[in-house]
């Protein structure tokens, strides 16, 4: 599965780079700090995932999640942040999972092998 990290702390980024190489189906195949970037990623690498950042400097995360789809409706998005009581606020604003960068690294892995699994079963997307 081919992951987009945007997230603007590289401390966060690095963390999930680490995460996703100890994962042999997962690669991540680009990094964005900023909403603009986000976009331009998103269209030149069309990720099979984005790991976004809810809070990415540039648009609210609304915005971000309705625009990512936009760019590429097959890509699958999970919202991360630090504030858990805006889960519901995400999920709402159609990012397809929540998970708080405070919760272990084994409920973020359960959500991308979930949408892995959904991946597998519909084939690879056209580039």
């Amino acid at each position: 599965m081919r992951v987009l990290l945007a997230d603007d702390q590289a401390k966060v980024r690095s963390a999930l780079e680490l995460l996703l190489k100890q994962e042999p189906e997962m690669e991540v195949v680009g990094e964005v700090t900023e909403a603009e970037g986000l976009f331009a990623q998103v269209r030149g690498v069309r990720p099979d995932l984005v790991l976004l950042d809810w809070e990415l400097p540039g648009l609210s995360g609304d915005d971000l999640s309705s625009a990512v789809r936009s760019l590429c409706a097959e890509t699958k998005v999970i919202a991360l942040s630090g504030r858990p009581e805006v889960r519901q606020a995400a999920i709402d604003a159609g990012a397809d999972a929540f998970v708080s960068k405070g919760d272990p690294p084994e409920r973020l892995l359960a959500a991308l092998h979930a949408f892995s699994a959904q991946i597998k079963g519909r084939g690879k997307h056209d580039v």
